[in-house]
């Protein structure tokens, strides 16, 4: 592995880790075109595997930080991680049986539908004690398990953590807080991370060299976006909308680059 190939892998993992700091969520939907462009791996599925696995990785060790600060809603996040990982294993098999090229072009066309989502306003009224009890289970599980499935399908088929589907999901479904849902989407991150991975390590599509770089690299990228998500608070809408505009930006590249 040549010295631009370390560099470009490093950074990748910075740029990623940072959005997730700073935003919450979002950056794994950059891992795949950063290491085919950026990082330079021929082939479609070998990006997804990796991806996978580093996703997986950086997710659980944010994962520690919501938990000690008890924003992690465990119940719900079991159901929706549960059925997501059935999801993600069925649409990690269909993603490999497709096309590498054809493949990229579809996950151009998400990261455009992604970003224009994430330009909408939502409107919701939170339900910051919501808990999936038996009392509850009856409203909550029609809605966390079909969602969970529907998400880990897309999750598995494009190897991404999917934390921009799972947060609004989770709202979706139990109508619980921002801050909740972002932490509680990261145990479900994880958890469809490993089903996907796993999926494209038995497969041998994991470039583990680029994997324990992007790792590295999201490690200091996560904990400067930490730091830096206090003072930027105050512009979250801003980031959030800047953010959006460049996942539009390099959806439309990755489609018109692998029709």
């Amino acid at each position: 592995m040549d010295i631009g190939t370390i560099v470009a892998a490093l950074g990748s993992g910075v740029l990623i880790g940072l959005i997730l700091g700073v935003v919450g969520g979002g950056g794994s939907i950059l891992a795949v075109p950063l290491l085919v462009y950026g990082v330079g791996i021929g082939s479609a599925h070998a990006a997804i595997g990796t991806a996978a696995v580093a996703v997986a990785v950086n997710a659980f060790a944010s994962t520690v930080g919501h938990a000690r600060a008890g924003r992690v809603k465990w119940r719900c996040a079991g159901v929706f991680a549960a059925s997501g990982m059935i999801g993600a294993a069925i649409g990690a098999e269909i993603g490999k049986a497709i096309d590498g090229q054809r493949l990229l072009a579809l996950f151009g066309v998400l990261m455009i539908g992604v970003g224009l989502s994430m330009l909408r306003k939502r409107r919701t009224l939170e339900a910051p004690n919501v808990r999936l009890t038996r009392d509850s289970a009856a409203t909550l599980l029609p809605r966390l398990i079909p969602i969970g499935l529907t998400v880990g399908l897309a999750a598995g088929f494009f190897g991404i953590g999917g934390g921009f589907l799972i947060v609004p999901g989770l709202i979706l479904a139990t109508a619980m807080p921002l801050p909740y849902a972002i932490g509680t989407s990261l145990v479900v991150i994880t958890a469809l991370g490993l089903t996907t991975a796993t999926s494209y390590i038995v497969s041998g599509l994991v470039d583990w060299p680029v994997t324990a770089l992007l790792v590295a690299g999201g490690v200091v990228g996560t904990a400067i976006g930490m730091l830096l998500a206090r003072p930027l608070a105050t512009r979250k809408n801003l980031l959030e909308r800047g953010f959006a505009g460049m996942v539009i930006a390099v959806g439309a590249y990755v489609v018109a680059t692998s029709i």
